[in-house]
């Protein structure tokens, strides 16, 4: 199961990327987290302490990493010959959580056709993490698409759009859900953050509908998350939370969706 989050900042865009990974590794699932925002603050809500989430260096900044991977004898000359598929093993981060994390920290636009060395470990990292790995992937990114390739962005089994019913968070989101189908990936739905009463539900509702946009869950506003952040508490506490517990209902509904199209390929392939 691969998952890309996005949003607008202050949405609570973490807070569901952080959930779902926090139950897919309850439920059983080798869970791999990427933290893809330019500020990085994934690892504080996986439990890690201040010290080990300023320890981590990201990829993109990973002087070491990109040198050896893309170096060459000869000084403006980098390779493009070179696997990424020991990374995870030598960078991934173990969180309270259950959840490895790897950060990826701030690189150029991947569409702008940027082709320095850090973008280039980046994109075969990011490919090599959901194309060609079996463990579960949630992405946290930013307020865009430009870490994914199209190949890449093809391999996401859901793109989830994160939005309270603000009008700025609403028209961020309506930019990302062009973006994401720009890049060719193939499943968006929009969640509704901080819900708190049946007129933003009504607001959000008609905004997907308007954009042709699956509504894949909303979540109430909860108390439990406002004091969670005030006291830097992991997603762990909130544990029999609203918040919690409507993040476990979304996954609920992704995994069955997946399901039901494996199925449906299944079937269409039995009968070609």
């Amino acid at each position: 199961m691969k998952i890309a989050v996005a949003g607008k900042g202050g949405t609570g865009k973490t807070l569901v990327a952080g959930g779902l990974a926090y139950l897919l590794a309850r439920a059983g699932y080798t869970t791999l987290a990427i933290d893809a925002d330019s500020a990085p603050n994934l690892g504080f809500l996986l439990g890690l302490s201040s010290r080990d989430e300023g320890a981590i260096v990201p990829v993109s900044k990973n002087e070491a990493l990109i040198a050896a991977k893309t170096g060459t004898a000869y000084p403006g000359v980098y390779s493009l010959n070179f696997t990424v598929d020991d990374v995870v093993l030598k960078y991934a981060v173990p969180t309270p959580a259950g959840v490895h994390l790897l950060v990826m920290g701030t690189v150029a636009s991947m569409g702008a056709g940027c082709t320095c060395p850090a973008n280039s470990v980046i994109r075969a990292l990011l490919r090599h993490l959901i194309v060609d790995r079996d463990e579960a992937v949630v992405l946290d990114m930013e307020a865009g698409v430009e870490h994914l390739g199209r190949g890449t962005a093809e391999g996401v089994d859901m793109m989830l759009v994160i939005s309270d019913a603000n009008r700025q968070s609403l028209a961020i989101a309506g930019r990302i859900a062009r973006l994401a189908q720009d890049a060719g990936i193939p499943h968006i739905a929009l969640i509704g953050n901080r819900i708190v009463d049946a007129g933003q539900e009504q607001v959000l509702r008609g905004f997907a509908k308007d954009r042709e946009l699956v509504v894949t869950g909303m979540i109430p506003f909860d108390p439990a998350v406002v004091r969670a952040g005030i006291d830097g508490n992991s997603i762990a506490t909130l544990e029999g939370s609203a918040a919690l517990c409507a993040i476990g209902g979304i996954l609920s509904r992704i995994d069955q969706e997946i399901k039901e199209r494996l199925n449906g390929r299944v079937d269409t392939e039995k009968h070609s």
